[in-house]
């Protein structure tokens, strides 16, 4: 299997994704193509011992920068790492494509690249949450930060078969978030679409207020892209500043060092569940090829995780099935295809 990895894409490119393309290689048994600055890929190879491993590397002159404008960059730059990567698997020459760039612009560079699938109104932009019972996944997180009824439908329906297909969750619950766990509640968005979630094939199990999102009562959630951005940040901020307020507060009192040093174990397996780079990456879905988005921060053992997300997707036929799910749902609730 052939995954083309962006390898200006990210925070903290080239060095940590080419280490990351590295490990991938090795531990999977794929060929890694490295999309990018050639000098500077080939320096950053050059680091390493890659005997016996597959990474060969793709000119592309262009960076689509992470403080870019993404539509606008991604007309603009034909020949960035993302529109080469992306055209290696609209024509075949790789099965998947993986960036911790901007990921704005890799929505609009694959719109442009590859289109949209069959019937799918909007793609939608995703992400791997830590819950109480495991994880979520979540959807949309700020692609379309306007929705429409229809179009959160088909966030649960892709949503529910990447759960089941490569996070391997059987017949998974899918919720939509509400300002209200009743049925009833919402505005006038949720009010729409939550009866199509209902009439659906899928596991819809109603509304999640916020304070429900980490709880695990849903295995998917569907949102608007607004929403499931300022939620997914606001999560994140709090996780964030509430590692940094035990840590002050140990720091404070010597008997706390001594308690803390005694209950490592336990703090070390919270800090695992809740580490990003154990996920590494999560999928765009909705456009015609599998296409893995990171975090811009992500380290090596995220990008290697990024990588084993593509291939999971690909062996578990992702396109196809969303493919299939939407035509079926499309034709049960009479929507047009676009």
């Amino acid at each position: 299997m052939r995954i083309a990895l962006d390898a200006m894409g990210g925070d903290h490119a080239p060095d940590v994704v080419v280490e990351g393309g590295i490990q991938a290689a090795r531990e999977y048994g794929l060929e890694i193509v490295l999309v990018g600055k050639e000098r500077v890929i080939k320096k950053e190879l050059a680091k390493y011992d890659t005997s016996g491993l597959s990474l060969p590397v793709v000119p592309a002159s262009e960076v689509l920068e992470m403080d870019e404008e993404p539509a606008r960059a991604a007309r603009a730059k034909k020949d960035s790492s993302m529109a080469v990567g992306l055209r290696m698997v609209k024509e075949g020459q790789a099965e998947a494509f993986a960036s911790a760039g901007n990921s704005g612009g890799v929505l609009a560079t694959a719109l442009f690249t590859l289109g949209r699938l069959k019937g799918v109104k909007r793609p939608a932009l995703s992400s791997i949450i830590p819950v109480k019972t495991g994880f979520s996944f979540i959807l949309d997180l700020g692609g379309n930060t306007d929705c429409k009824p229809e179009w959160l439908l088909q966030f649960g329906i892709m949503g529910s078969i990447y759960a089941e297909i490569v996070l391997g969750i059987q017949n998974p619950r899918v919720a939509i978030i509400s300002n209200g766990e009743e049925e009833g509640k919402g505005n006038q968005l949720v009010k729409e679409t939550t009866p199509l979630l209902k009439g659906s094939h899928l596991n819809f199990v109603g509304n999640v207020e916020g304070k429900d999102i980490v709880t695990g009562k849903a295995d998917v959630i569907v949102t608007d892209g607004f929403t499931g951005n300022v939620a997914v940040k606001t999560a994140e901020g709090v996780a964030d500043m509430l590692f940094s307020l035990l840590k002050d507060a140990i720091e404070k009192r010597p008997l706390a060092i001594l308690g803390a040093c005694l209950a490592q174990g336990a703090f070390k397996e919270v800090k695992r569940r809740l580490d990003y780079s154990e996920y590494g990456g999560a999928p765009l879905l909705g456009v015609k090829g599998v296409v893995i988005v990171g975090h811009g921060r992500s380290n090596a053992k995220a990008i290697k995780n990024m990588v084993r997300t593509a291939a999971e997707a690909v062996r578990g036929d992702m396109l196809g099935a969303i493919q299939e799910a939407i035509e079926s749902n499309l034709l049960l609730k009479g929507v047009k295809h676009a």
